[in-house]
């Protein structure tokens, strides 16, 4: 059982999240869902998957928050030709001592941004969604702890455009949530233009240290989330397994529902939602907030579905038009 927070705890963490998404929008234009959900994952631990057309500032939004954040931070262009050693490192020869010693890839720092995942093949996504999963990495015989804080931010272009190499439904498992980036507003689009049109982008100042991320996580594990809220959650995800069992009639278009790992990654973006909102308990507004995001990527839908026209987030729509709100 968590222990109460206190209010004036929670109201520190709030105003202090505040000031990065304030500090993050100097250079941002728009697209504060994108950096809330960006924030979810730094709050939870985890891995985030940014999915948009070129030229939405994915990769922008993430170097700036790694700007606002007082970390380490690495960025790997992920190409054809990559090889996993080129992510993971690999060891070296050294003639003059004759011996094997190790250099460290990228991934030895706090935020990795993964830029266009899906244009490397397979054996290279594996050895970095292996490294999300683990936490370590194995270098010739030696095993190393990754980082902590470590958090992987992948960015990938829709998978009908050519030279990619889609993620297979097990490894986008392993991402917290999936972020769909849009387009800009007019309006906002006219700010991008006055502020960026042959200048060079605003300087960003860090807010948060590691040992802060670290402390922010421990709170957000203590926000409080009744019995309700949790069987509201699972009616959610049993729902995409076992539609027909809860009254609702998509059975024909899931092919698979979601996973285990749905209801815990809901559970802790419903959390930190809380806390980012200034409260100490859930409430379900924070799950439906979060639900799109964490299940969009674990639902996987029928060749039925997709002749239709209709996608994961379709189908979440009407779960949670179905589930009953406690």
């Amino acid at each position: 059982m968590t222990e109460n927070l206190d209010t004036a705890r929670v109201e520190d963490v709030s105003r202090r999240l505040d000031e990065v998404l304030a500090e993050a929008g100097k250079v941002v234009v728009g697209q504060r869902s994108m950096l809330e959900g960006l924030l979810l994952g730094l709050l939870t631990g985890g891995h985030i998957l940014l999915e948009g057309v070129p030229g939405l500032a994915k990769t922008l939004a993430v170097q700036t928050l790694a700007g606002v954040l007082d970390t380490g931070f690495q960025r790997i262009q992920f190409t054809p030709d990559l090889l996993p050693a080129d992510i993971i490192g690999t060891t070296i020869y050294r003639h003059e001592t004759g011996a094997f010693t190790v250099k460290k890839g990228p991934v030895f720092s706090n935020i990795v941004l993964a830029d266009e995942i899906n244009r490397a093949p397979a054996k290279v996504q594996s050895a970095l969604l292996e490294a999300m999963q683990e936490r370590q990495v194995t270098i010739g015989e030696e095993t190393f702890p990754l980082d902590d804080p470590f958090l992987v931010l992948a960015t990938q272009n829709p998978i009908e455009q050519e030279g990619t190499y889609p993620l297979p439904e097990a490894q986008v498992d392993r991402f917290l949530l999936k972020l769909r980036v849009g387009y800009p507003s007019r309006d906002e689009e006219r700010i991008i233009l006055d502020r960026m049109a042959g200048k060079v982008p605003p300087r960003v100042n860090p807010v948060l240290g590691p040992d802060e991320i670290r402390a922010i996580r421990a709170t957000v594990n203590s926000v409080f989330i009744d019995e309700k809220i949790k069987d509201y959650i699972l009616d959610l995800v049993f729902t995409t397994r076992e539609p027909a069992a809860y009254g609702l009639d998509v059975a024909a278009l899931i092919a698979y529902g979601a996973s285990p790992r749905a209801t815990l990654a809901l559970t802790q973006t419903a959390r930190a939602r809380a806390l980012m909102s200034g409260r100490a308990f859930v409430v379900p507004e924070d799950v439906k907030t979060a639900a799109h995001a964490v299940l969009r990527h674990r639902i996987l839908v029928t060749y039925e579905a997709e002749a239709e026209q209709l996608t994961s987030d379709d189908i979440i729509d009407r779960l949670l038009d179905h589930v009953e709100v406690p």
